[in-house]
């Protein structure tokens, strides 16, 4: 039997994480993948005996192009929470996202060993406090920033103000626990929507991403761009990458799926940054897709929770091979060797379906 702490913990993610990741139900049509949005187009009689899946971000060659996307509060999940997945991520050859919320702090994350991880970044109202964390997140060997620019306010979570979600008190935000804002109190509805309210600036605008790259020699990636004008100013704003992301489809009713969004967004960066896709990739299959489309990379977040609450670090681990055995069998059913060959001809969409109706 697992000891008391960590079956508390799974309560908490069962009863308050897991209903949370729906708003009013709209949700569910936009946070996986659309399964009939793409119609794959496999090229035969190629010799697929020796499969390359590895590819470099940044410069960082891992082995396969699916990253760990930035989740908070794993211990609620797991009582190894962040420590499991840095290990597995290490042990993947894959990067792993901190998030900012997560319930180890970056220096303990970093303790864990080596591997390549960026670092999930909220604005707080109070600059200093973000100022300390890009500086602590930078000394503690992360590579990059992953800015989360589409939360000035946290989105309507019903089931988060039916739970009146908050941590459970053996939990901190620890990387704000010297800083008085570790915790969450409780509220009537959301104690994480209250804590957003008091403490993430809505003012945040693109003149911050240039004020982040005068405090920090990290890169630094967009994270939550979803149009082709906001592909535009990310590049202007000299983000070295843009993340695809709906934030799991919590924030807003009637947003794309990252999927339906990804090409546009890959047109209008015109190969200036690279464009990662964060959301919706179930299986190897999805992964295909979004390289088809154009995306450097996908970052995997509800799996990887899920994982991690089922079976910890190994079953962080076995998701990431799972996935990585997936994508490389639809590699070789595809007739492709390297990530270059996966091209835009692989596949088709309802768009492509639908100009060629129109020239009939």
């Amino acid at each position: 039997m697992r000891p008391l702490r960590s079956r508390s913990c799974r309560r908490w993610f069962m009863i308050t994480m897991l209903p949370a990741q729906r708003i009013s139900g709209l949700s569910r049509r936009t946070e996986r993948l659309s399964r009939g949005y793409c119609i794959f187009r496999p090229r035969i009689l190629i010799d697929v005996s020796n499969i390359d899946m590895t590819t470099t971000v940044l410069g960082f060659k891992i082995s396969m192009p699916i990253m760990i996307a930035p989740t908070a509060m794993q211990k609620m999940a797991h009582p190894d929470g962040e420590y499991a997945t840095a290990r597995a991520a290490s042990a993947a050859g894959t990067i792993m996202t901190l998030s900012s919320w997560a319930t180890s702090s970056v220096e303990e994350v970093a303790s864990t060993g080596p591997g390549i991880r960026f670092f999930q970044l909220y604005v707080y109202k109070d600059r200093n406090v973000v100022a300390q964390l890009v500086r602590r997140a930078e000394k503690a060997g992360f590579k990059a920033i992953a800015l989360t620019v589409d939360t000035p306010r946290l989105g309507r979570r019903e089931d988060d103000i039916k739970n009146r979600f908050t941590l459970p008190p053996f939990l901190t935000l620890k990387n704000f626990e010297g800083l008085n804002l570790g915790k969450m109190d409780k509220a009537n509805d959301s104690g994480l929507a209250s804590y957003v309210a008091g403490q993430i600036d809505r003012s945040l605008s693109w003149k911050d991403v240039k004020w982040l790259q005068t405090i920090t020699c990290m890169p630094i990636f967009v994270k939550g761009v979803l149009t082709a004008e906001d592909a535009r100013l990310a590049v202007q704003a000299g983000a070295a990458g843009i993340i695809v992301s709906n934030h799991g489809a919590r924030q807003l009713d009637y947003v794309p799926a990252t999927i339906t969004a990804l090409e546009e967004v890959v047109k209008a960066a015109q190969g200036r940054v690279p464009v990662f896709l964060d959301g919706g990739v179930r299986r190897g299959t999805d992964v295909f897709k979004a390289l088809a489309l154009g995306a450097s990379g996908v970052f995997i977040g509800r799996p990887v929770l899920f994982s991690l609450a089922a079976e910890g670090e190994a079953g962080v681990r076995k998701v990431l091979q799972m996935l990585r055995d997936e994508f490389e069998l639809t590699m070789a059913l595809s007739g492709c060797t390297s990530l270059k060959e996966i091209t835009r001809n692989h596949i088709v969409t309802p768009a492509d379906m639908h100009r060629a109706v129109s020239r009939l």
